[in-house]
């Protein structure tokens, strides 16, 4: 759950790539470097890495799923499901056995992994996935949606379901972030 200090769909992303900072500058989450970090990023004064530094980054990963570290029965994953409106570009695109790019289907990433084991996806690919659901909000015109506008992402949310499993309706949690995600037929 982000602090009170989270207030839009932006800033939710921003907290999440402050949390990455975290884990890849301590191995853990510290809530005093997050703060700082979020308050930089939001700012301005640092920026989210670009998608050449993280592709460059990616290269020195070990051949394995990104989701639970498998070394055979590899494929391509797409982070935004094509069917969710993901496209073929190296920035939508990870290595995942073949268990669980089958077991994850066309669910968003947080959906399919919920709020327990989010922070623990690799922090290269939820770099990666965050750019993405970025550029979505940013086209979506939505980055600015305040808590008391989520009413806006919830009344077209493909996923309500989701929420009252976790508890969160009406909280600006990660969830929000892959409310965008259509379901395209």
């Amino acid at each position: 759950m982000p602090p009170p200090y989270v207030k839009t769909i932006r800033e939710e992303i921003i907290y999440e790539y402050a949390k990455l900072i975290s884990r890849s500058a301590y191995g853990s989450l510290q809530r005093g470097f997050i703060t700082d970090r979020f308050k930089k990023l939001r700012d301005g004064y640092i920026t989210i890495s670009t998608t050449l530094r993280e592709w460059e980054r990616e290269q020195e990963l070990p051949k394995e799923c990104v989701f639970c570290g498998a070394t055979s029965d590899l494929t391509t994953d797409h982070l935004i499901p094509i069917n969710r409106g993901g496209d073929d570009s190296p920035d939508n695109v990870v290595l995942a056995c073949k268990s669980c790019n089958s077991s994850r289907g066309d669910k968003g990433v947080f959906e399919w992994l919920g709020l327990e084991k989010k922070d623990r996806l690799h922090r290269l690919v939820a770099g990666k996935y965050l750019k993405e659901l970025l550029a979505i909000h940013e086209k979506a015109g939505t980055l600015y949606l305040s808590k008391s506008d989520l009413g806006q992402l919830c009344a077209n949310c493909p996923l309500p379901e989701l929420c009252k499993q976790w508890g969160k309706e009406g909280e600006l949690t990660c969830f929000c972030l892959e409310s965008v995600l259509p379901f395209k037929t």
